[in-house]
């Protein structure tokens, strides 16, 4: 029987280095895909990827996706937060890129399944495939992982999802992997220094407005919504004898609305652009937990769906809860899907 062929996303980082590692181990013929979505790789991190993919035997190939990368992920990012809104572009480059245009390109170069780093886990049983956790809840990515469906699953190998960071860690240094293989890639990739509001300034045009009070008062001015995110307390420059947080960034009226910590709580939130990893929405919608960004912890809650839009519905509230970030929903290690944060009730 002939060797099954896996392409795995290599961006010369630990992580998919030993993705490769375990594969080949395990009897696939493996090669590897670096894909450019910004910049060019530069000399250094060029020598980095040699040094690993010919430690491990295995052929690699770049592919430049920069025109789809920021027409899919650079160009709706800037446009979400010139509308006031906070996306997470993390999401859509695996959504539209890695697990879109990247897993059509491997297929068409031989293989048969795309396979990365990311620490989450993928189960078959008798009505198709589950994303699961990954074992580690310290590393788990199965957040930036809710837009996935059937026909993506189906291609995917996830070999990481099965183990902890420091045994990843132990099995780089027993394989003898370069130290350098240590990189880790930072939180937004393509904004210099992590410094997304500096990117910002470069590519949506912000105006100045008022900042006002719960009740529309004038308290001073701001220097562009897209400097701003809910729940920021730093930067407001207001004279105020309480602590004052961002609770919403008005963009039909240019105007942030800054208030006290308790206005940051909410009930529940509005969710659209809804994705079911099974296909379909779960039978049993008043047991789930549901993330509302990627570091804070599950909230027990419920879920009313009307069409095409979902109604969450927390048994605690939830503290600053930002439009144009995700919602992604669980039932133990199961993820169910998720949708796209559109608006939030005050408690």
């Amino acid at each position: 029987m002939p060797q099954k062929r896996v392409a795995v996303a290599m961006s010369g980082g630990v992580d998919s280095s030993v993705a490769v590692a375990l594969l080949k181990n395990q009897g696939y013929q493996v090669f590897g895909i670096t894909i450019i979505l910004h910049s060019k790789p530069d000399k250094e991190h060029s020598a980095m990827l040699r040094q690993v993919t010919e430690s491990l035997g295995i052929p690699h190939h770049i592919i430049d996706l920069r025109r789809h990368f920021r027409r899919q992920v650079i160009k709706p990012f800037c446009n979400e937060y010139g509308q006031g809104r906070t996306p997470n572009p993390c999401i859509a480059c695996n959504q539209h890129i890695k697990f879109g245009l990247l897993l059509n390109k491997a297929r068409k170069m031989g293989a048969d399944y795309l396979a990365t780093g990311h620490y989450a886990r993928i189960e078959t049983n008798p009505n198709g495939y589950r994303l699961l956790k990954g074992v580690d809840h310290g590393k788990d990515q199965s957040y930036f992982l809710y837009t996935l469906g059937q026909q993506q699953l189906r291609y995917l190998l996830l070999p990481l999802g099965e183990l902890y960071k420091n045994q990843v860690r132990r099995i780089a240094r027993e394989l003898g992997l370069p130290d350098n293989a240590g990189h880790e890639s930072q939180d937004i990739c393509f904004t210099p220094n992590n410094d997304y509001r500096s990117f910002i300034a470069g590519h949506v045009s912000c105006q100045p407005g008022d900042i006002v009070d719960t009740n529309g008062k004038v308290l001073g001015k701001h220097s562009g919504l897209a400097y701003y995110t809910v729940g920021q307390r730093q930067g407001l420059e207001l004279a105020s004898d309480k602590r004052l947080y961002v609770l919403k960034l008005d963009a039909r009226n240019n105007r942030l609305v800054v208030g006290s910590q308790g206005y940051l709580l909410s009930n529940s939130l509005n969710a659209n652009h809804l994705n079911w990893i099974s296909g379909k929405a779960p039978q049993d919608r008043d047991n789930i937990t549901a993330k509302i960004r990627y570091k804070s912890p599950e909230a027990a809650a419920s879920l009313r769906l009307n069409q095409d839009t979902a109604e969450i519905i927390f048994s605690q509230p939830q503290r600053s809860i930002s439009p144009g970030q995700a919602v992604v929903f669980y039932q133990g290690e199961v993820v169910l899907g998720g949708g796209t944060i559109e608006s939030s009730e005050i408690s």
